[in-house]
């Protein structure tokens, strides 16, 4: 069973809103206070609201390559990871002990086994 055929404009429409969270994401690497951040949001939501009525699909490739290029130059060479999240400075620090069942036997007269 396939789907129906993606329509240039839902297609368009989803590379759009990936472009547009890259960024903010990228960002968010460079400005980890919010308050500043939110400037730089609003810069981008301008950015791209500017290329809003763009609907000629050569345009819109020249845009797409411009907004790509952008995002590798400003990738961050050390970007900000959540402290507890993979890779975070808390990462697995502090893992609570495995529960496993320890298998404890005496042996005097008789095998006592705890468990």
């Amino acid at each position: 069973m396939s789907s129906a055929p993606v329509s240039f404009q839902t297609a368009h429409r989803l590379y759009v809103k990936s472009l547009y969270k890259r960024s903010l994401k990228l960002s968010l690497d460079w400005y980890i206070r919010r308050d500043l951040w939110r400037q730089k949001a609003l810069d981008i939501r301008h950015q791209f609201e500017l290329n809003k009525n763009v609907t000629s699909p050569k345009e819109l490739q020249k845009i797409f390559a411009k907004t790509e290029k952008q995002l590798e130059e400003f990738a961050h060479p050390d970007p900000y990871k959540l402290p507890m999240g993979p890779e975070g400075t808390k990462w697995e620090r502090n893992i609570p002990p495995r529960m496993v069942r320890i298998h404890h036997c005496n042996i005097i007269d008789t095998v006592i086994c705890l468990y």
